[in-house]
């Protein structure tokens, strides 16, 4: 395969911006060129865990696309939503159904956080940064945001079923997303990532028994549900004795993960922000699986954490959509070794 190269050397454009969150820090971004902006990289930057109290920081801003001078403007909040919805990934919406629908708030935002803790099933937020002269925002300003889609978070309620995605799981990864509008009119909200879809999902490890039986923490069996089966319901007890010689990396498991995309009709998301339907009442209307096409590991470097066959997790990492073209870039981290690969998808 072909090797990209870079057009400008790696630089700490965002120098100064986002100092509080160096934990398993989350990235998004995207390139646009605003009217009486110019060209810029707006930036989404939190990190896996927001409980300290102090860190409570801003997580949006923008630098210019020359990274050696990117005269950054912000960092902003996202209203006064959780950062466990935010800061995950950004992307643009037509500008047409901006303006018909959110007010010309023309960027959308959110996160999907394992464990339901953002939300079980992606998220997003409309908002608009800057004024109509391309003046943005004050600096740590919380700008208005209108909700587009926030299902239940696993924090206010154990009920994974009635305001979740459908077939959701605590291990289902959303990694990032693109509103897809094509030049024959045809439009959808696209969201990619690796979903679960095991018989069983868990918190604890991957078992070196087999991917087919779940391996708990079993120090938090009375805290939280460890161990679901598919349907929602509670896994028998005789899956919550947790299991021998498994290794460090603990978290979400599934027995069976899938790269997939998922679609949202974007009507269902303008009814949301009318009022006409709830948050978490939009459902994805396709999902795509993805496997046949991914090169998943081939090396198979790193398969303690990111796990190994049908329990290969990581699988889809960022996204972008060349709304010019009609083209979705799809990045596939580990296939190239420990390098990622650059899948592309033409939009019909």
């Amino acid at each position: 395969m072909n090797t990209a190269e870079f057009v400008q050397p790696f630089t700490n454009a965002a120098r100064g911006l986002f100092t509080e969150y160096d934990e398993i820090p989350r990235v998004g971004m995207q390139y646009l060129d605003a009217p009486g902006v110019g060209s810029i990289l707006f930036l989404a930057w939190g990190q896996h865990f927001h409980e300290d109290p102090a860190k409570q920081v801003a997580t949006h801003a923008w630098i210019a696309t020359t990274l050696s001078k990117p005269n950054s403007k912000g960092p902003w909040f996202i209203g006064d939503v959780s950062l466990y919805s935010v800061n995950g990934y950004v992307f643009d919406v037509p500008l047409q159904w901006a303006n018909e629908n959110i007010s010309a708030k023309f960027l959308v935002t959110g996160r999907y956080r394992d464990g339901g803790w953002s939300g079980q099933g992606p998220a997003l937020y409309a908002f608009r940064p800057y004024d109509a002269n391309g003046k943005g925002a004050a600096n740590n300003a919380h700008l208005e945001c209108v909700t587009l889609l926030q299902y239940e978070t696993s924090r206010n309620s154990e009920d994974v079923v009635s305001k979740s995605m459908r077939g959701y799981q605590h291990a289902d990864e959303w990694e990032d997303g693109a509103w897809l509008f094509t030049k024959s009119g045809k439009s959808g909200v696209l969201f990619a990532g690796t979903k679960g879809v095991g018989a069983k999902y868990w918190y604890g490890w991957a078992n070196p028994a087999g991917p087919e039986v779940p391996c708990i923490e079993t120090e938090f069996v009375n805290e939280f549900p460890t161990c679901r089966k598919a349907d929602g319901s509670l896994c028998p007890k005789s899956d919550l004795g947790g299991c021998a010689g498994h290794n460090d990396y603990r978290g979400w498991w599934s027995c069976a993960f899938s790269a997939q995309f998922i679609l949202y009709n974007p009507d269902d998301l303008a009814k949301v922000a009318s009022g006409g339907m709830q948050p978490w009442e939009p459902q994805p209307y396709a999902a795509v699986k993805l496997d046949q096409q991914m090169l998943l590991n081939p090396a198979h470097v790193e398969e303690d954490m990111i796990g190994h066959g049908v329990q290969r997790r990581f699988r889809i990492g960022s996204i972008a959509y060349d709304r010019a073209h009609d083209l979705v870039y799809v990045l596939e981290p580990f296939a190239d070794g420990t390098k990622p690969v650059i899948h592309v998808w033409r939009i019909l």
